[in-house]
């Protein structure tokens, strides 16, 4: 069965994109597949900044992404792209370390305006990394995802439309991973 990694880049823990991305792997799971979750949050700080490719924790993340089939990367948009931990760890990725990969882009914004950040933004990056083999990207705005309770309980509410459009996603994903492994 094939590996997927979920790199998921928002350093808000109660952040609607984790309402997506929780979806997705909850579908992913249910399908069977391996499934690892990367929290760029979990690396140090001092390794993303200071750019430490030797840190063990790099070491271990980039491991998770090299031994992928396919690789779900997660961000907030700011200013109009993606979260700025999500640059400071894809910069420490290998040089083609999204090569051979299957890559689903999901995006979360506050308006509709920033719907092209993943193809103006993320897209360029993870072509020099090696990206060539996308599913559809998924854009979600704040409005789709409702957070319902706090602290420790807190869960999330997606809105019919978004969830026909991440089922989609996934079952194209797990239509393209059947075709790799033919």
């Amino acid at each position: 069965m094939a590996n997927i990694v979920s790199i998921i880049a928002t350093p808000n823990q109660s952040s609607r994109l984790l309402g997506v991305t929780n979806y997705v792997e909850q579908q992913i799971r249910e399908q069977g597949y391996e499934l690892s979750t990367l929290q760029v949050t979990s690396i140090p700080a001092e390794d993303l900044i200071f750019a430490r490719f030797d840190s063990p924790a790099i070491a271990a993340a980039n491991a998770l992404v090299e031994a992928a089939d396919a690789v779900i990367i997660a961000s907030p948009v700011y200013k109009a792209s993606y979260s700025g931990i999500l640059k400071t760890y894809l910069d420490l990725l290998p040089q083609k370390g999204l090569d051979n990969k299957i890559v689903a882009p999901i995006f979360i914004g506050g308006t509709i305006a920033h719907l092209l950040s993943i193809d103006y933004s993320l897209k360029p990056v993870l072509a020099s990394l090696g990206a060539r083999h996308y599913i559809s990207s998924i854009y979600a705005t704040d409005s789709q995802v409702t957070r319902t309770g706090q602290g420790d309980d807190i869960a999330f509410e997606l809105n019919d439309e978004l969830q026909e459009r991440l089922d989609r996603a996934i079952q194209e994903l797990r239509v393209d991973l059947t075709r790799r492994s033919l």
